[in-house]
């Protein structure tokens, strides 16, 4: 076994105990749902999806729905949230939309940019290993779970808080961060197809 298999071998209980730890950190106190935690239930479903596109992607050995699925993962698991809470509020709309809009846009910008060059070549070396390809896809449902999980602990809490000034602020912020990484984005766009 090459050393980067055995690498990514010992990353991948490491990844998902860090998940784990998510899991029941973000889970005490909130909604139960088929009795565990719906914050936790969640955390599994951003695991399980990943774990279920890297079959198709190793069969095939494509990357080029590994963008769109983290994004579809983004917008699955809130939407799962928010379906199953007990009690849907404005502020669990407010946040499923704002997941919807931002993971939405930047799932389809990632895509659109690997289906233009026709491949992304920081899978080359990985996709070949069924470990390391694995690794990758499990590391998405990490970092799914680490900047969806304001989110989540928001929908999925048993304190109910209407919608007020706190919530404006925070759709401001949140308004400004999509403004600068769509501008970022473009920029960068532009800077590819004219690097001179």
């Amino acid at each position: 076994m090459k050393k980067a298999d055995r690498t990514a071998l010992i990353a991948l209980p490491i990844i998902i105990l860090v998940g784990l730890g998510i899991a029941l950190a973000g889970g005490q106190g909130g909604s139960l749902v088929f009795g565990i935690p719906l914050f936790a239930f969640a955390v599994g479903l951003a695991f399980l999806i990943q774990w279920l596109a890297f079959i198709p992607a190793f069969a095939l050995q494509s990357e080029k729905f590994f963008d769109i699925t983290g994004s579809m993962t983004y917008i699955s698991v809130a939407a799962i949230a928010v379906l199953l809470s007990p009690e849907i509020d404005g502020r669990s709309l407010l946040l499923l939309g704002l997941v919807v809009i931002w993971a939405g846009r930047l799932g389809v910008f990632l895509f659109r940019r690997v289906h233009k060059v026709g491949k992304d070549s920081r899978f080359d070396e990985i996709k070949p290993s069924f470990f390391r390809f694995l690794m990758t896809w499990t590391l998405q449902g990490l970092w799914v779970t680490f900047t969806v999980a304001a989110a989540l602990a928001a929908i999925t809490t048993n304190v109910r808080q209407e919608l007020g000034w706190v919530a404006l602020i925070g759709f401001l912020v949140w308004l400004f961060g999509f403004g600068v990484e769509v501008v970022a984005d473009n920029q960068k766009n532009r800077f590819r197809e004219n690097p001179a």
